[in-house]
C-alpha cells in the first residue's frame, strides 16, 4: 500500500491522515480490507504502536469498521474523488463583516512593536507590588468560589462593591441590580450597539473621538456624526436636531483632548436626551486619576431621567490583561443588557471577579489608585519637563492634570511632515502616535497623542531627548 506521510507532527497523525486522504479520494474504496498492523508496520519501517493507535482514531471517526486483531475494514462513506485545483467558492461575508474589515487595522500595532520608547495610550501602569497581592486573591478565589457559580450581571459581590465604590469616587447612586460585569470597555460598547441600534440608526460621537469606539459602531451599521469638541467638552450647540439614537460622550476626560464637558453643557445635554428621547453612553475610562483635585462626578450623578448608560474599567486601573469593567444600566433597559451579555458569552470570568471583590473589600484596590497616582503624576511631569527641554515652542502641549495621555501640537507641520516624523522616529526607536485618526474630518493642525503610563520617569526622559533628536532631524531635511 502506497501512503505518502506529510512529516507534520507525531507519526500517528501522520499516518491517519494518509489513510484519511486515500479513503475519501477513493484510492482504497469502501469494503477493502486494511493490512494487518504489523505488515503495514514493517512495510513503512514504523512501529507497530502507531499502526494500532492510527486504526484506533480512524475507528473512532467512522472511516473503519472492526476491531484491531480480526481485521480493519474500510466503511461505506460516500468518496469523492479530489481535483487537482480546488476551487472554493467562499460565501459572501455578512454585511457586519465587511463593515469590520473595513474598519479596523491590525497594521498599527504590529507597526509598534518592538520599540524601545513606544508612547502609546492604553497600556495600564504596572505596579510592581500588584503582582503578588493580586496573586494571593486569584488563589484564595480559587479555593473559596463557586467554581460553578454563573451569574451573568456578575458576581454579587463585586457588584456590591462596585457600587459603594461609585458611590464614594464618582458621585453614581446604584444598586446591585443596576450593575452589569462585562468583559472590558470594549464589550460593553459593543452590547450598547446591539441592545439599542438597528443599521442605520444615528449616534453621535465626539470629534476628535475613542476610536474603538468609532469602530465598534460603525461595524454595528451606525450613522456616525461627529460633533466638535472645544476646552469645555462637547459643543452642544451643535448636537443634531434630528434626534439619534446615541450619543457617546467622555465627559470626565475627554478623550483624546482632556477637555472636561463643563456644568452647564452637562445639563443641555441632559436635556438634550430627553427632549429627542435618546440615550447618552458615558464612557469613564479613567476618570481615577486627576493630580491636582478630588475625581470629578460623573454625569451619571446628575441624571433625573435614567438616560445614562455609564461605563467604567478596571482594567485601566488595574492592568490590561484583567478583563473586567462594569455598567450602571437605566432600568429600562436592564433586561435587554442582561439578554445580550448571557448570549455572548454567559458571564465574565468567576475568579476573576471574585478576587477583585475581595481585593476591593479589604482596601488593596483602593491602595494600588493612591500608589498609582502618585506614580503617573510622576510620569506626567516628566513628560511635560522633557516636552518643554527637547522639543521647546515647537510643540503646543494640551493638558488637562488628569488621565494618562495629553496631546502635542506640532508647529508649522502640515499632514504628509508629520507622517515622515512619524517614520523617522519609529525607524529610530521611537514610537509617536498621530491625533489624525481620532478625527472622522480631516483636521486643521497635526498633533500627537503620548501615552505615559507604559514608560518609567527615566525611560520618559530618554523618549524626550529622542523625540527633540528627530526635531531636529526634520528641521534640516
Amino acid at each position: 500500500m502506497y501512503l505518502e506521510l506529510d512529516g507534520q507532527g507525531p507519526l500517528y497523525d501522520q499516518l491517519t491522515r494518509a489513510l484519511k486522504t486515500s479513503i475519501l479520494d477513493g484510492r482504497i474504496t469502501a469494503g477493502t480490507q486494511l493490512p494487518p498492523t504489523r505488515e503495514l508496520a514493517h512495510e513503512l519501517e514504523i512501529s507497530r504502536t502507531t499502526v494500532l493507535a492510527a486504526y484506533e482514531q480512524l475507528r473512532a471517526e467512522g472511516f473503519i469498521d472492526g476491531r484491531v486483531g480480526s481485521g480493519s475494514f474500510v466503511s461505506q462513506l460516500q468518496a469523492r474523488p479530489l481535483a487537482h485545483h480546488v476551487h472554493t467558492s467562499i460565501p459572501a461575508p455578512s454585511r457586519y463583516v465587511q463593515r469590520a474589515r473595513a474598519a479596523c487595522n491590525w497594521d498599527i500595532p504590529r507597526l509598534h512593536r518592538g520599540l524601545r520608547y513606544n508612547l502609546a495610550y492604553g497600556y495600564p501602569m504596572i505596579n510592581p507590588t500588584l503582582n503578588n497581592a493580586w496573586g494571593r486573591e486569584l488563589a484564595r478565589a480559587a479555593v473559596y468560589t463557586q467554581l460553578n457559580a454563573i451569574e451573568a450581571a456578575g458576581l454579587g459581590a463585586l457588584r456590591k462593591q462596585t457600587c459603594d465604590y461609585l458611590a464614594r469616587r464618582r458621585g453614581v447612586q446604584a444598586q446591585p441590580d443596576d450593575v452589569l460585569i462585562v468583559s472590558g470597555t470594549q464589550q460593553a460598547i459593543n452590547l450598547t450597539a446591539r441592545v439599542l441600534l438597528n443599521e442605520g440608526d444615528r449616534v453621535v460621537l465626539e470629534e476628535p473621538h475613542y476610536f474603538l469606539a468609532h469602530q465598534a459602531l460603525v461595524a454595528h451599521g451606525a450613522d456616525v456624526v461627529a460633533v466638535r469638541t472645544d476646552e469645555h467638552g462637547l459643543v452642544c450647540e451643535e448636537l443634531p436636531s434630528q434626534a439619534p439614537r446615541l450619543v457617546y460622550v467622555t465627559p470626565s476626560h475627554h478623550f483624546p483632548s482632556g477637555a472636561v464637558l463643563s456644568m452647564q453643557r452637562r445639563l443641555d445635554l441632559l436635556h438634550y436626551a430627553e427632549q429627542h428621547q435618546c440615550w447618552i453612553l458615558e464612557d469613564d475610562y479613567d476618570g481615577e486619576f486627576r493630580y491636582d483635585s478630588h475625581p470629578l462626578a460623573a454625569l451619571r450623578s446628575l441624571d433625573e431621567q435614567d438616560r445614562v448608560i455609564y461605563v467604567g474599567t478596571f482594567s485601566k486601573v488595574m492592568f490590561g490583561g484583567l478583563r473586567l469593567a462594569y455598567m450602571v444600566m437605566p432600568a429600562a433597559l436592564r433586561s435587554d443588557f442582561l439578554n445580550a451579555k448571557y448570549l455572548g458569552d454567559m458571564a465574565s470570568p468567576v475568579i476573576e471577579q471574585a478576587a477583585l471583590a475581595r481585593f476591593m473589600e479589604n482596601g488593596g484596590f483602593e491602595r494600588h489608585l493612591r500608589l498609582a497616582r502618585k506614580e503617573l503624576k510622576a510620569r506626567r511631569e516628566a513628560l511635560i519637563a522633557g516636552l518643554k527641554e527637547h522639543a521647546g515652542d515647537r510643540v503646543e502641549i494640551d493638558d488637562t492634570p488628569a488621565g494618562m495621555h495629553m496631546v502635542a501640537w506640532l508647529r508649522d507641520y502640515d499632514a504628509p511632515r508629520r507622517a515622515a516624523l512619524v517614520d523617522y522616529a519609529h525607524e529610530h526607536g521611537l514610537g509617536l502616535h498621530p491625533m489624525s485618526p481620532l478625527y472622522l474630518h480631516a483636521p486643521d493642525r497635526q498633533g500627537l497623542l503620548l501615552g505615559y503610563c507604559g514608560l518609567s520617569v527615566n525611560e520618559l526622559r530618554e523618549a524626550m531627548r529622542l523625540f527633540g533628536q528627530c526635531l531636529d532631524h526634520m528641521e534640516r531635511t
